[in-house]
């Protein structure tokens, strides 16, 4: 059911907003949403709680991800997709930090399930097909608005849409199933995936419907189509905190801000 328009925060038309690093310009009319799915178990992570209620800096992990989130003015909204079963995050969480109406419990078994529910979610809250959706990882909790910014600004005229991502460093080598080399993989134009990635509504729902759950991001269910997402710069702080030594890893960044 759609929000009464007096009740539904009202969108910002993109270039509308302007700030230190400058307007964003994009088609009349056309606005920005962020997505945050949130509805993961973490099972990797070895915490007793989802990792995104993980304590670092004395914040749950969530909370510094959503702070960056705000940081952008010209974001209409940001939705946070959970868990039916979450029981965690208005308990941890500053209800003064989250609009009540943008926090739903539709999250799915995989990430493209929590995704899709979110892109309703929108459409009841107002979004259109034009309209742009930042997704982005719970997890990425040193996310810095500066960086969202400079996705925006590369993305906001492209046909496509796109993602902060990092060229490849390392050396790759492929296992042959017992943890033996098999090959080392050129790296030569290899990219490291990030979030967040932004997409046009309409085109992220196609996409997500044809992928299905299997894909593990946007930016994959967007290639399924033929399509071929620009990849902006990232950072390497900009980490997906998975594994146990992530959180002291982010521990330690976070206490440098």
């Amino acid at each position: 059911m759609s929000l009464p328009a007096s009740t539904a925060p009202a969108a910002v038309p993109v270039e509308q907003a302007a700030g230190p690093a400058g307007a964003v310009r994009a088609r009349s009319g056309v606005r920005c949403w962020a997505l945050v799915p949130c509805a993961g178990v973490g099972e990797r992570a070895g915490t007793a709680l989802p990792k995104q209620y993980a304590m670092l800096q004395g914040q749950p992990l969530v909370r510094h991800t959503l702070r960056a989130l705000r940081g952008l003015p010209q974001l209409g909204g940001t939705l946070i997709v959970l868990s039916p079963r979450d029981a965690h995050f208005e308990a941890l969480v500053p209800a003064d930090e989250f609009d009540p109406r943008w926090l739903v419990r539709l999250g799915g078994a995989t990430r493209a399930a929590s995704v899709a529910a979110g892109l309703t979610a929108l459409r009841e809250r107002g979004a259109e097909d034009r309209d742009w959706v930042l997704v982005h990882d719970a997890a990425r909790c040193l996310l810095r608005p500066q960086w969202i910014q400079r996705l925006i600004d590369a993305v906001a005229d492209d046909d496509v849409g796109g993602l902060l991502a990092l060229p490849l460093a390392d050396t790759v080598k492929r296992e042959d199933g017992a943890a033996r080399v098999q090959a080392t993989v050129p790296r030569e134009r290899l990219w490291l995936a990030q979030t967040p990635q932004m997409f046009r509504l309409g085109l992220l729902q196609q996409a997500l419907a044809q992928a299905g759950t299997a894909v593990t991001d946007e930016a994959g269910a967007i290639e399924a189509l033929g399509h071929r997402p620009r990849l902006v710069p990232g950072e390497w702080e900009n980490l997906k905190v998975t594994w146990p030594a992530d959180f002291a890893l982010a521990e330690r960044l976070l206490a440098t801000r």
